[in-house]
């Protein structure tokens, strides 16, 4: 597999009627597994664009809150998210649906942006007129997505899915107006979570709807559930560790909450590791993830300290990791991911992280969420790299053919993918297993 190429993040605004992914498979590949698909490449695509919206509205209503010197900024991302969501839209259904949407998106954006104002001003008039027209808002979409999938979403389900985000970025946001910051972050996961249930369902619709644009894929098979997985935790781990670094430099109240949350982002990780393999290997897991996460610590310490040493000192740490790491996925793949290509991408994902913060401290917030944005969209390079190599390496394991009817849920919380559980964990456990060996051997 050529992970550079895998690795380059995919440009939002292309249209997704076109493979948005290199290496896509053709059609006398069909019935091999793959992640690659037509119909995979856009469920990835939404994965990024709806979870990144669910992301930087809770991130934008707290930098609301918080009086922000940033907010703006914040509120640009949110915006060029919308953009880029209205974009594939028109790809699929024309521009006057993508300006439709556009238009509607945006509003439900700017209620939520009343509620903050509301709370700011202690005016409950103000945050309950943002509650009704948030209500309405639902109804208008659930009916504006049924009609454009043709009936394959249906409305009432849709609103009751769309209720759940509103729930969710409401949540999140009064806990931390309040100081609940744990239930804040946990709201936040939630709410990122429930997209992945939102394009599993919108892209299956989508395929359904023009299954001749897709080459006759489909969107919801165990390879793609796979990469979905993975575009889900490590995309979450970028986002969350880029708050968490912004909150370090602060010192604000939730930061504690804020790596609490980044540490249960691992636990999801070490978790399947241990439910395969005992809690020997999954300890294992946790230790070397949670050992680069420190290395950021370290490093947004040492800026804090103005300590050029220190902040050295990091960055080497964190060279070391990405050389380990790297090889032990290669070693994990039997060859499918080479190493030095791994550790250089490997490099780029520091290099995001570590740029957008320091873009941060030094006040340059227009380079801080471009970077920011950069980064999130980056760990769907890797995911899709990860993943393929994955699935090359066992296909029995996602040859089984999977229902590609769309949830009754509508929008609404399809991601747990509890009974694909073991197929993630299987393969997580398998490179865990695969870095011990490499340690063990390293060590003779």
């Amino acid at each position: 597999m050529n992970m550079k190429n895998a690795f380059l993040a995919v440009p939002l605004s292309v249209s997704l009627l076109i493979p948005t992914g290199l290496n896509v498979v053709s059609a006398e590949d069909h019935a091999k597994p793959s992640v690659t698909t037509e119909a995979v490449e856009l469920r990835s695509t939404l994965d990024n664009l709806l979870s990144e919206h669910a992301y930087l509205a809770v991130e934008t209503m707290r930098k609301g809150a918080e009086g922000a010197p940033d907010f703006k900024e914040a509120a640009g991302a949110l915006s060029a998210n919308t953009e880029d969501l209205a974009g594939a839209i028109s790809s699929v259904y024309g521009e006057e649906a993508g300006e439709k949407f556009s238009k509607m998106w945006t509003s439900h954006i700017g209620f939520f942006v009343d509620y903050v104002k509301g709370t700011a001003e202690n005016d409950e008039e103000k945050k309950q007129n943002a509650l009704d027209e948030l209500s309405q808002y639902r109804q208008d979409f659930s009916q504006f997505l049924e009609s454009a999938t043709g009936e394959r979403l249906e409305a009432d389900a849709l609103a009751e899915g769309l209720q759940m985000h509103v729930n969710q970025l409401i949540g999140a946001f009064d806990s931390y107006v309040v100081g609940d910051y744990a239930k804040a972050y946990e709201y936040e996961r939630e709410a990122i979570n429930h997209m992945y249930g939102v394009s599993k369902g919108l892209s299956s619709a989508i395929v359904n709807q023009f299954p001749d644009k897709f080459n006759n894929t489909k969107a919801v098979t165990p390879a793609a559930d796979l990469r979905s997985n993975l575009n889900h935790l490590l995309s979450e781990h970028a986002g969350l560790a880029m708050m968490a670094m912004q909150n370090g430099i602060e010192g604000s109240e939730d930061f504690k909450a804020s790596t609490e949350a980044l540490a249960a982002n691992t636990d999801d990780l070490a978790a399947a590791i241990s439910s395969i393999y005992g809690e020997e290997a999954g300890q294992q897991f946790e230790k070397m993830w949670t050992g680069h996460i420190g290395d950021f610590v370290t490093y947004v310490q040492g800026t804090a300290k103005d300590d050029a040493a220190q902040k050295e000192k990091a960055m080497e740490a964190l060279k070391n990791y990405r050389a380990d790491f790297s090889q032990f996925l290669e070693t994990a793949t039997e060859g499918r991911l080479d190493a030095d290509t791994l550790s250089g991408n490997l490099q780029q994902h520091v290099d995001h992280l570590i740029n957008t913060f320091d873009s941060y401290v030094e006040e340059d917030y227009a380079a801080t969420y471009e970077q920011l944005r950069e980064s999130y969209a980056h760990m769907f390079g890797a995911s899709k790299a990860l993943s393929g190599a994955f699935v090359s390496q066992f296909p029995d394991k996602f040859a089984m053919e999977m229902p590609s009817e769309m949830p009754d849920t509508g929008m609404g919380g399809t991601a747990d993918s509890n009974s694909d559980l073991w197929i993630f964990a299987s393969i997580l456990a398998l490179i865990s297993a695969s870095a011990l060996f490499y340690r063990k051997q390293a060590k003779q």
